[in-house]
This record gives C-alpha cells, structure tokens and sequence, in this order.
C-alpha cells in the first residue's frame, strides 16, 4: 500500500472465468481460461464510508488523474478500474468491458463490502457508464455487433445507484464520426486527399470561419468515410467465415483521425476552449501521428467501439434507457469533448432526476487548474450528498 497526503493506495486484483473463441488480449489479461483485472482503490485516510465510486475508461487507466485523487481529498471512496484492454484498446469489444465493469462492482459489494456504487463516467468512460446502467436496468445484449457471444443478459450486472456524466462524449463512435479526417480517398495511401476536405492544407479555399455549406459537405464526407471502413469491416470479416480456417480475425490502421473543424473555428458550436489546440496537442500533428483515436483495430472492435451504425454503446440511446440519478457535467473550455455532447446527453436522459452544470473555465483533464477541480469535486460530492449517497 502506498501512502500519499491525506489519500491511499490500494491495489486490487479482480478475477473471473471467460472462455474465448480466440486470444484478443496480450499476456495474462483475458487469456488461459480466465480475465484478469487491475484496480487502484483510492481512499481518504482514516475515513470510512458505505459508498464507492467507480470510474472506468475503456482504454485507460484513470489513477494517475486530478479527478479521482480530488475526490479522494474531499472524503470520497474511489476505485479506478482498468479494463481487461487497458492501454491498448486495438481489440477492445465494448460489450466485454461491460463484463470487467460489472466484476469490479459485483467484488465491491461482495468482497470490499461498499453498499452504495456511484459511476463516475468521465471521457471516454462517459459513454461506457451510460452503456453499464442501460444494460444493468435493462438487459438486452447477448452478442457484440460482429455476432459474437457475449451474453450480457445472463450475467446479471449490478445497477448503480447513481450515474455521473463528466467532461464525455456521446459515443467513441459518435466522437469519431465528429473528428475523423474526410480528405482520405485510399485507405491504404493516407497521402491521396482531397484537397477541398483537407482541413491542414493551406491552399485549401476553405478557411475559418467556414461556410455552413462546407461544414455540411465535410460533415457528410466523414459519414461516408466511416461508412466505407465499415463496408470493408464486414466484408473481410465475411470472407474470413467463409473461408473456414483458423483465421478470424484481422487487425488494420485508420490513417487520419484528428480533423474536427472546431479545433480550427471558435465560432463552431463555441465555448471557451483555445484555438488551434486540442488535448493530444496541436491536431495537425495528432491527425497523421500514433496515438489518434481508432489508430488501430481490430475487425469486431471496429463495429463494437467506431461503427455508428453498429455500436451497442450509443450514449444517447443508453441515457434514454435508465432511470437512476444522472449528473451531466460540461467543462466549458473542454479541448477533447465537443460542446454539444453533454447537452444532448442530458436531453436524451429518461431519468426523472436529471441535473445539469457547467464548468466555467474547466479544460479537460483540469490540468494546472485548482480552482476548477475543487469546484467539479465540490459539485459532485453535494450532488450525492443531498441525495443521500455521500455522508460527508
């Protein structure tokens, strides 16, 4: 145990049996018949609590982050989970992580004895939280959208008592969809574009502020582009069944996934995030550079995480299919999330109580920003307070 401040660390070790058709995870994670997870329990010293607050993120781990070490200082149980794809989410399936989400909160109920679980869903982990609550309330998945078994219904996931939406996305896909670089015509030669899509390209006419018709145009061209990555996904899954070998599966690279008008145009869906920066740093760098979202897959990852058409985790659907207490809170100079997001999170939820803030200020991580972390954690730890979930 590692002891820091006024907060500590504990690490946390979950297990459970899965059997797989094929190994899609590196080393000892998913493989050998079993799941291995890792956690970091996070806990102010000396003060105990009933309550558990859970984030997840499908790809990260979230420990090293300003928002659960706050919380933490503020009095608040919090365990960071890392899915079973941690770092590496080329072959993520969403639908399993669901299962890694459910194994940590079954094992903190069961095993760390928390009687209460909040969500905390922030980022990337927004989305995945609205996808645990929708299927916890009301199961219905039993295969991810390649057609593989993934029986959600039967596992019996334990619903949280309550669901935070924070600084988060609408859906992996849906924040693809916003983002991804419509200039690519091969996707085997990233340097064919089409200059009039290409948002990096100087001698592009089509400059900020853009023209409403060429939003519109751009914005139909991403469409079209993850429409064609989707026809060939399914395709060469396709022909691998058909083929009936030993080969299942195939990994691929989506070139260019950084080109979202407003990271260039403040006056595209405004708030007071900086120009011409983003949180990967400058986005012509990030679009063509490694660490891009979707850089790499898989074929099933591709239509359960980037698919519009095919991801079971659309946040606007899974909002509208829970009825726990939901917290939608916008960062309003986020440099990751688009604007709109939260917004339609929280007008899509189905949940009788529903409330809504807004960081004035806030970035995305909060980095080198105090103020707005102690208010974030503040607005959070009243939230739950005045419903009875938080004795601080």
């Amino acid at each position: 145990m590692e002891s820091g401040r006024d907060i500590e660390f504990e690490w946390v070790h979950v297990a459970y049996d899965e059997r797989s058709a094929f190994t899609e995870t590196y080393g000892f994670a998913g493989n050998q018949g079993a799941v291995n997870l890792e956690g970091i329990l996070i806990r102010p010293k000396d003060i105990s609590s009933d309550t558990l607050m859970v984030l997840m993120h499908p790809a990260s781990t979230l420990q090293l982050l300003p928002v659960p070490r706050e919380a933490a200082r503020q009095g608040m149980h919090i365990l960071c989970a890392g899915s079973r794809y941690a770092k590496n989410d080329t072959a993520a399936i969403l639908e399993k992580v669901l299962l890694d989400l459910g194994a940590y909160i079954r094992h903190a109920k069961n095993v760390l004895g928390y009687r209460k679980i909040i969500l905390l869903g922030w980022s990337g982990g927004g989305s995945l939280a609205l996808f645990y609550q929708s299927q916890a309330e009301n199961p219905s998945v039993t295969h991810s959208p390649a057609g593989d078994p993934v029986n959600v219904v039967a596992t019996g996931l334990i619903p949280a008592d309550a669901v935070i939406f924070q600084a988060a996305h609408i859906s992996r896909a849906r924040l693809l969809l916003d983002i991804i670089d419509p200039s690519v015509r091969d996707e085997n030669n990233p340097d064919d574009r089409d200059p009039m899509l290409d948002l990096y390209d100087p001698a592009n006419p089509n400059q900020p502020p853009y023209t409403p018709a060429f939003i519109a145009e751009y914005r139909a061209a991403q469409l079209a582009r993850m429409r064609r990555i989707t026809h060939w996904v399914k395709a060469t899954l396709a022909r691998l069944q058909s083929n009936g070998g030993a080969e299942v599966e195939r990994g691929f690279v989506v070139h260019r996934t950084l080109a979202d008008p407003r990271f260039l145009d403040a006056s595209l869906d405004p708030n007071d995030r900086r120009t011409g920066w983003c949180y990967l740093g400058n986005p012509e760098t990030v679009n063509s550079g490694p660490v891009g979202l979707a850089r790499f897959s898989t074929l099933r990852a591709w239509l359960s995480q980037w698919s519009i058409d095919d991801s079971n985790a659309d946040g606007l659907l899974c909002a509208s299919n829970f009825r726990a207490p939901l917290l939608v809170i916008e960062n309003s100079a986020d440099d990751a999330v688009p604007q709109p997001h939260a917004r339609s999170i929280f007008e899509a939820a189905a949940s009788p109580d529903k409330s809504f803030a807004v960081i004035r200020g806030g970035t995305h991580y909060y980095a080198g920003q105090p103020r707005q972390l102690q208010e974030v954690t503040a607005l959070v730890r009243n939230w739950l307070s005045q419903r009875g979930l938080v004795n601080i």
